[in-house]
C-alpha cells in the first residue's frame, strides 16, 4: 500500500492507494505525526511520499521499520514528466502534484491544470510530457481582502455564494464580491481560450476549494477532481519506486 501526504498551511490530507486505485482519503487539521503513525499502525503501508510546506518534514513520519520507501517531494526529486520551467526550486509542491494527477488521469494528453485554491493557478502539460509552466493569480478570498486591505474604507468581506448574471452590484458589498467572483471567471475563461489556441484538443482539469464555482459557471467543459494533488503524488511515488527497482 502506498500512503500520499499533502500538508498545507492549515490542515492536511492523505490518500492511502492500492497500487494505482485510492481506496481511503483522511484530513486532518492537528496532530499530523500522531495521525500518520496511526495510519503506518494500522494499514499496509510500504511505500510513503510526503508534501509539506514545513521544512520538519521527515520529523512527521518518525521511525517506522515497516516502510520500504519514504520519498520527501522537494525540487530534486525525479518526477514523470520532463520540467521546462526556469527556476525549478521555487515550483510550488502542490502544482508539480496536480499536474502529475491530471496526467495520471489524462495519459498523452495537452492539459491545462487549475487549482482554485488561495491562489488560482494554471499550468500547462504537453501530451508529449513536457510541463511547461503557467499562471498565478489570486483566488477568490484574495482578492477581497487586497481590497479591504490597499484602501481606507472598504470592507474584509468573504466570497459571494452566487454569480448575479447581468446585474451590476447595487451596494458597495455586492459590487466588491461579484467583482471578485465575475473578474477571477472571466480571468479563467480568457486563460482558458488563450491556452486552447494554442495547444490542440485541451483537456482542463481544475482541483481545489472554489473548484466547484468554476465549473457550474465556465462555458468551458471541464473536469474536477478533488483528490488531484493526491493521486498525483501517488504517481510521483509510483514512479520513484519504479526507478530505484529498475
Amino acid at each position: 500500500m502506498n500512503l500520499a501526504i499533502d500538508i498545507g498551511n492549515t490542515r492536511a490530507k492523505a490518500g492511502l492507494f492500492d497500487g494505482r486505485e485510492l481506496k481511503e482519503v483522511y484530513t486532518w487539521n492537528e496532530d499530523y505525526s500522531g495521525n500518520i503513525q496511526a495510519v503506518l499502525y494500522n494499514q499496509n503501508v510500504r511505500n510513503l511520499i510526503l508534501s509539506s510546506v514545513s521544512e520538519e518534514e521527515e520529523s512527521l513520519v518518525g521511525p517506522s521499520a515497516q516502510l520500504e520507501n519514504l520519498l520527501i517531494l522537494s525540487s530534486s526529486t525525479p518526477l514523470p514528466f520532463k520540467l521546462e520551467y526556469k527556476t525549478p526550486q521555487t515550483l510550488g509542491k502542490d502544482r508539480i502534484a496536480a499536474a502529475a494527477g491530471a496526467q495520471e488521469l489524462f495519459p498523452e494528453t495537452n492539459l491545462l491544470v487549475v487549482d482554485a485554491g488561495t491562489c488560482i493557478t494554471t499550468d500547462v502539460v504537453m501530451e508529449s510530457g513536457v510541463y511547461l509552466g503557467g499562471s498565478i493569480a489570486p483566488g477568490l478570498r484574495m482578492r477581497l481582502k487586497a481590497m479591504n486591505q490597499f484602501t481606507a474604507r472598504l470592507p474584509d468581506l468573504m466570497p459571494a455564494l452566487e454569480l448575479v448574471p447581468g446585474l451590476p452590484g447595487d451596494s458597495t458589498a455586492n459590487a466588491m464580491q461579484q467583482g471578485a467572483l465575475w473578474g477571477a471567471l472571466l480571468e479563467l475563461e480568457g486563460m482558458i481560450a488563450h491556452f486552447s489556441g494554442l495547444y490542440q484538443n485541451l483537456k482542463v482539469v481544475i482541483t481545489g476549494g472554489d473548484a466547484s464555482f468554476f465549473v457550474k459557471n465556465t462555458k468551458t467543459k471541464i473536469f474536477a477532481h478533488p483528490n488531484l494533488v493526491l493521486f498525483g503524488l501517488n504517481k510521483i511515488l509510483n514512479y520513484n519506486v519504479q526507478r530505484k527497482s529498475a
